[in-house]
């Protein structure tokens, strides 16, 4: 499997409570690659100036990111300045400067038209149905988007989001796509575009999915944010969430509804640990075994229902199946040939 980001690699300058950094390594499509990397092959594309800095293309190769698609155009890197107060999920922008950034059309390396697992970052929705006409056989195409493009580009993000399986926004962006004040409804007008299945990014308070069918009857799920105590950037949280979330599926290498609803865990698990730290600092360390350890106190956390068949002791089956069976015991030589196996990412799995 292999994965392709087209998106924007930048310089930021961010002030929060916490402290600020000026020209830190960012951009969509980095942080994107910071998470993804972890799970599967990456391949990016993107165009930065010739004052970017070695060290930051020292920092995709040492994770093994294919850089076959960077472009390095003559001029400066794009470069963005934003400010957050304790509102972490409010930013003010201070200054936006495309430079190279804004003459970028993204070309495919011809090693990159198969990849399978394509992730659309927050680009202008033409540049991304560029991208997709130049994918042969894709197995998940993934589209981002801003409200930006929504209020000067709403046209041709609904084709962008047409032409796609799954799309991710924020809470604010979809009800500002759909003019509404309920999600619900806007869920159901973004799916009514044509996409399989809509990720709603609520930042602090977590994420939400939606997919095709009677909504809120149909498929339907919701995932609390991580809770932290050390928390001082929020800046590229959403694109680490895509890479974890993508990253998952590809590793997985196949798409199903509890395969999605175990990828946005994992988006939210990268997410967490991107905000501990400014920029890509967090993430330059963390590794496997961290996500999995989180993602396991993500599943203890989140279990209100102890006795549900994902727990660890099911008694609840074995009460279940003795009622229903009038009181008859069940074998107990049957009820311990019942294994409870662990997966490659560590997670004990109840095989009924």
């Amino acid at each position: 499997m292999s994965i392709l980001v087209v998106g924007s690699v930048a310089l930021d300058s961010i002030q929060t409570p916490f402290g600020r950094v000026k020209d830190a390594l960012g951009g969509s499509a980095t942080y994107f690659s910071a998470a993804a990397w972890l799970y599967d092959k990456v391949n990016l594309v993107a165009v930065v100036g010739t004052d970017f800095l070695q060290e930051h293309i020292d920092f995709f190769r040492e994770r093994g990111i294919n850089l076959a698609g960077l472009q390095i155009a003559e001029g400066k890197t794009f470069r963005w300045s934003g400010r957050y107060s304790y509102d972490m999920n409010v930013v003010e922008t201070l200054d936006t400067q495309l430079n190279v950034f804004a003459t970028f059309h993204p070309q495919l390396p011809d090693q990159y038209r198969d990849a399978e697992y394509i992730f659309l970052a927050n680009i202008d929705p033409a540049l991304q149905l560029e991208v997709l006409s130049q994918i042969r056989r894709p197995k998940l195409t993934v589209l981002d988007t801003m409200n930006y493009w929504i209020n000067y580009r709403k046209e041709i993000l609904s084709q962008a989001i047409s032409a796609v399986d799954i799309v991710l926004m924020n809470e604010a962006e979809a009800r500002q796509y759909a003019n509404t004040f309920s999600l619900i409804r806007a869920a159901r007008k973004i799916l009514s575009q044509g996409p399989k299945v809509l990720v709603v990014k609520k930042g602090e308070y977590g994420a939400v999915m939606f997919a095709n069918g009677d909504i809120p009857t149909g498929s339907f799920f919701f995932a609390p944010a991580y809770p932290l105590e050390k928390f001082k950037d929020p800046t590229g949280a959403g694109d680490s969430f895509a890479g974890g979330f993508v990253g998952y599926l590809a590793q997985q290498g196949g798409i199903t509804k509890d395969a999605i609803r175990r990828a946005i865990i994992h988006g939210s698990v990268v997410a967490s640990f991107a905000v501990e730290d400014f920029g890509v600092e967090r993430l330059r360390a963390i590794t496997m075994e961290d996500i999995l350890a989180r993602y396991r106190e993500f599943k203890d956390f989140t279990n209100f229902e102890p006795t549900c068949p994902w727990s660890d002791n099911c008694e609840h089956l074995n009460t279940k199946k003795q009622t229903n069976h009038q009181g008859n015991e069940e074998d107990k030589g049957a009820l311990a040939s019942r294994s409870a196996r662990i997966d490659k990412h560590g997670i004990r799995q109840v095989v009924l």
